[in-house]
C-alpha cells in the first residue's frame, strides 16, 4: 500500500470529457492524465463488458493511488503505465496496440500536486521547491535556479509565465544565489517575486506567473504537450476522439492550433482545379465550465475543453520535434 498521503480532488469538465471522447462503448481508450481517476472512473463505468481503458502518468503517486489501497481500480479492462503521455505511441506498441478509439488529456497540475507542501507546486504551502511531476527524474525547480544565468530565468519566466517583471525576479534570484544563499523553498521563492513585483493584478498573488514558469519549463510541458498531440493523430482510428482540456492560454492556443491545422482543408496552388486534400480531423466542441461547476471548483474557471474527431484522410508526413534532454 502507498504510503503517499491522500488530497482530495474535483475532476474538472468530467461528463462534459468523457462525452465528448466516447464515441464506441466497445473500443480502447486512453487516459493519458490519470491523475486520481476521476475521468477514468466514469468512461469504465460506460465501457462495454469488451472495452478497454490503458490510463498514462508520470506521477508515480498517481500510479499508486490507481494500483494500491482503497483508491485501487480493480478492473480487468483497465491498466495504466507510468510514462510521459508524449511516449503513448510507443507505450501501446510495447501492448500490441496500433490504434484506439479515443484518448483524452487532461493538461496541468492537479489538486494533490498543489496541496502536497512537500511536491512544491505551490506558493501557498512552505516546502521544497520541486514542482516535479516525476519525483523520480529531472531537474527541480531549485535546481535549475541554482545554475541558470539570469538570462535564462528572464526568458523561462517571460515565455512561460507572460511576466512583464520577468528580468526584475531574475536578476533578484541571481543576485539572491550569489550571496551564498540560493533559493530552496516555496516560501523563499514567493518572497523574492513579492519584492521584485512592483504591480499587482487583483486577486492574483504576485508569485502566481512565475510558479506556472518554473513548473512548465521543469516538466517540459509545452513539449511533451506537442509530442502528444502528434502521437494521439497517429494513434486514432477513423471516428475516434480526441478530448484535451487545458487551463491557461499557452496550452490552449497549441491545442486549438493543432486542431485547426489538421482540420484545414489544404489547397494546392500549383494545380488550382484540384481537389482539396482532406482533412484529418474534424473540430467537434469547446466547451468551458457552468457557472455552478466553477462555484463548487474554483480551479475550474480557466479550464477549456476541445474535442475533435478522426477522419478517414491520410496523415500528413510527420516531423518530430525532439524533446530537450534527448
Amino acid at each position: 500500500m502507498s504510503d503517499a498521503p491522500l488530497f482530495s480532488h474535483t475532476t474538472v469538465l468530467l461528463h462534459e470529457t468523457v462525452d465528448g471522447v466516447l464515441n464506441d462503448p466497445s473500443g480502447i481508450y486512453v487516459d493519458g492524465t490519470f491523475g486520481r481517476g476521476g475521468h477514468s472512473r466514469l468512461l469504465l463505468s460506460r465501457l462495454a463488458p469488451d472495452g478497454r481503458l490503458i490510463a498514462i502518468d508520470r506521477d508515480p503517486e498517481a500510479v499508486a493511488a490507481a494500483t494500491t489501497g482503497a483508491t485501487r481500480i480493480d478492473d480487468p479492462r483497465f491498466s495504466i503505465v507510468h510514462s510521459a503521455f508524449a511516449d503513448m505511441r510507443a507505450q501501446l506498441a510495447a501492448l500490441g496496440l496500433a490504434q484506439v478509439q479515443g484518448i483524452l488529456l487532461d493538461l496541468g497540475v492537479s489538486s494533490p500536486q498543489i496541496d502536497n507542501p512537500e511536491r512544491g507546486f505551490s506558493f501557498r504551502f512552505s516546502g521544497p521547491l520541486d514542482m516535479r511531476m516525476d519525483t523520480t527524474r529531472g531537474e527541480s525547480a531549485a535546481d535549475f535556479l541554482a545554475r541558470a544565468d539570469e538570462r535564462q530565468i528572464t526568458e523561462v519566466i517571460r515565455h512561460y509565465g507572460e511576466e512583464r517583471f520577468a528580468s526584475q525576479i531574475a536578476k533578484a534570484l541571481v543576485a539572491r544565489r550569489e550571496s551564498g544563499q540560493p533559493v530552496r523553498s516555496t516560501d523563499e521563492l514567493s518572497e523574492i517575486v513579492a519584492r521584485a513585483v512592483k504591480t499587482r493584478e487583483a486577486g492574483q498573488n504576485p508569485a502566481t506567473r512565475t510558479f506556472q514558469a518554473l513548473r512548465i519549463h521543469v516538466n517540459a510541458e509545452l513539449e511533451e504537450l506537442e509530442q502528444a498531440l502528434s502521437a494521439a493523430l497517429s494513434l486514432l482510428a477513423p471516428g475516434g476522439r480526441l478530448a484535451v482540456i487545458s487551463f491557461h492560454s499557452l496550452e490552449d492556443r497549441i491545442v486549438k492550433n493543432f486542431i485547426a491545422e489538421h482540420a484545414k482543408e489544404v489547397v494546392d496552388r500549383r494545380a488550382m482545379f484540384a481537389e482539396p486534400k482532406p482533412l484529418a480531423l474534424k473540430a467537434i466542441a469547446r466547451i468551458k465550465p457552468s457557472d455552478a461547476e466553477v462555484s463548487a471548483n474554483p480551479r475550474a474557471r480557466s479550464a477549456v475543453l476541445r474535442v475533435a474527431e478522426r477522419t478517414d484522410a491520410p496523415l500528413p508526413p510527420v516531423h518530430h520535434k525532439r524533446r530537450r534532454g534527448e
